[in-house]
């Protein structure tokens, strides 16, 4: 019997040690993925809207992740974007053709910026580093340039349509406006890291 209780103290005491380092690393991860966030996002474009919505991937090690975070956050805001717009019912001619207009620039944007987070994951330093992030820039600035001319088809449009695209498409250009500016961090860090 007394066999059996220093065993069970013996496995007790092992399984406390081993979760106290498998918490320790969690922790420390997670203090240097929420460091890497906080310090990139502070001078974003929309630096809380940045930390709250990088903070939960536990993926992010170096600023490049965060770049490859930062668009996927904004692809899924303007894929959420676009199906609001396609379920959108109107009621006249003229806000009916400001939300094909809309759908379809959303379309657009949508695409530069898969093309951004393909390029991203395919970024390396060298000879075309440089290459790479001046298309980067270019997609990313496309698509911003697509959620502006979306909105502009609602300026003379008033009401509740007018209010929920503003609202849908605002949300998608401040994540782009802030993954743009992710993008030009890494770029002027010269890609450490990637």
């Amino acid at each position: 019997m007394k066999m059996f209780r220093f065993l069970l103290f013996l496995l007790l005491l092992l399984i406390l040690h081993f979760s106290h380092f498998t918490n320790g690393k969690k922790t420390i991860t997670s203090y240097s993925t929420n460091h890497l966030v906080y310090t990139s996002c502070t001078k974003a474009s929309y630096p809380k809207i940045c930390i709250r919505t990088l903070s939960s991937y536990s993926t992010i090690k170096t600023p490049k992740d965060l770049a490859k975070a930062s668009l996927n956050v904004s692809i899924s805001r303007a894929n959420k974007a676009s199906k609001f717009l396609k379920n959108l019912k109107v009621k006249s001619k003229r806000e009916k053709g400001a939300l094909v207009d809309c759908i379809e620039q959303i379309g657009d944007s949508i695409h530069e910026l898969r093309k951004s987070l393909f390029e991203l994951k395919h970024l390396h330093k060298g000879i075309g580093f440089k290459f790479q992030m001046n298309n980067l820039e270019t997609w990313i600035s496309a698509s911003l340039t697509n959620d502006d001319t979306c909105l502009d088809g609602f300026k003379e449009i008033d009401g509740k349509v007018r209010y929920d695209v503003k609202r849908k498409i605002s949300n998608v250009a401040k994540v782009t406006s802030n993954a743009l500016y992710l993008i030009n961090l890494l770029y002027n860090r010269g890609g450490s890291r990637i």
